[in-house]
């Protein structure tokens, strides 16, 4: 057991540590009873606002915004010739000739914003030998995992809507068409699918820093899921739809049925699929459904877009997954890091 002037010594090293031996031990602000989560996580906080990896995926950010910001403006006209109808959400989903939409670029990048954020959370610690001197001071030792998982969504949640705010001021600027309010509406439940969703690769970044000693060995983990489901997760669905019903001879529309809801269905295990579905789904009113629909439940359908309500009950099945996904994943890593032993010299 470490003694109470150890704890203070290493106080002077990390003054966030320091506070806690002083509230262990009646000194300055002894009162308050605290798990350290607060202090762990302004540090965390600092930490990532000033490294350069944060900077590096700011700049990241910021190009690949102002590129699909250009798509969008170079795109638009043909999109209104179709329908002058929520422009200022056209903004997100045009692409250009050659540069797709923002959502195409945060579905598939804002993978990589979790990732790095949280590839090296904990064997980082480990390795550099930071953690067992951290967990041996006065704090709960899962406010170690807690405060650096809340740090990294704080920084994920400034990062997007930033981008979307940039994206909305600049599109509002070149265009000079002010948004309606329920497209400002739309566009505030956009970026909150958007925050969950990296969120969720956040967490499973965290877990295989947890069960991974070597901080590349987590990293191409990560991405060796999200280039799974990014890519070959639609390739698998369609192999295995296929396998069950074959369309290529084909007699019967249920058999075709059968095999577009087997494909759906499976590519919906795939969170990059889920909030790719949500998302075009919330910023164009125009789509009315996210399963398949047969021609006589098309008759006597009335034409026009859908409000924003029936939008919301079309995909919240995707956010509460979504969330599920994210909270079962980093729940797993929680209960992975209270196991392990942490020693000196580990």
């Amino acid at each position: 057991m470490e003694t109470i002037e150890t704890k203070r010594k290493f106080g002077k090293l990390c003054p966030w540590a320091g506070r806690m031996a002083n509230r262990e031990t009646g000194g300055p602000g002894a009162g308050r009873k605290s798990s350290g989560l607060m202090v762990l996580y302004r540090k965390e906080m600092a930490d990532h606002m000033h490294s350069k990896r944060f900077l590096i995926i700011l700049l990241l950010i910021l190009i690949t915004s102002l590129a699909s910001l250009y798509g969008a403006l170079s795109g638009i006209q043909d999109a209104v010739k179709d329908s002058s109808d929520f422009i200022f959400l056209k903004l997100f989903t045009t692409s250009g000739k050659s540069i797709p939409s923002f959502v195409s670029f945060i579905a598939l990048l804002g993978p990589f914003v979790g990732l790095t954020l949280g590839f090296d959370a904990i064997n980082n610690e480990r390795t550099s030998g930071t953690l067992n001197r951290l967990v041996s001071q006065p704090i709960y030792r899962d406010a170690v995992i807690n405060g650096k998982f809340l740090a990294g969504y704080t920084v994920i949640v400034i990062m997007v809507f930033s981008m979307g705010i940039l994206i909305g001021t600049a599109g509002l600027v070149s265009t000079g068409i002010a948004p309606s309010g329920e497209e400002l509406v739309r566009l505030f439940v956009f970026l909150i699918y958007t925050t969950v969703y990296i969120a969720f690769w956040l967490a499973l970044a965290i877990l295989f820093s947890v069960l991974c000693k070597h901080a590349a060995t987590s990293a191409l983990a990560v991405i060796a899921v999200w280039l799974f489901f990014a890519i070959f997760m639609g390739l698998l669905a369609g192999i295995i739809a296929n396998g069950l019903f074959p369309t290529e001879n084909a007699t019967s529309m249920q058999t075709v049925m059968q095999n577009y809801t087997w494909n759906q269905n499976l590519n919906r295990l795939s969170p990059y699929y889920l909030y790719s579905e949500a998302v075009s789904t919330i910023l164009n009113p125009s789509v009315r459904t996210v399963s398949v629909i047969t021609v006589n439940q098309l008759s006597g359908a009335v034409a026009g877009y859908l409000p924003l309500g029936q939008s919301l009950l079309l995909v919240w099945p995707h956010l509460v997954w979504l969330l599920a996904l994210t909270m079962i994943v980093f729940a797993i890593s929680y209960v992975c890091f209270m196991r392990q032993e942490i020693r000196s010299g580990q």
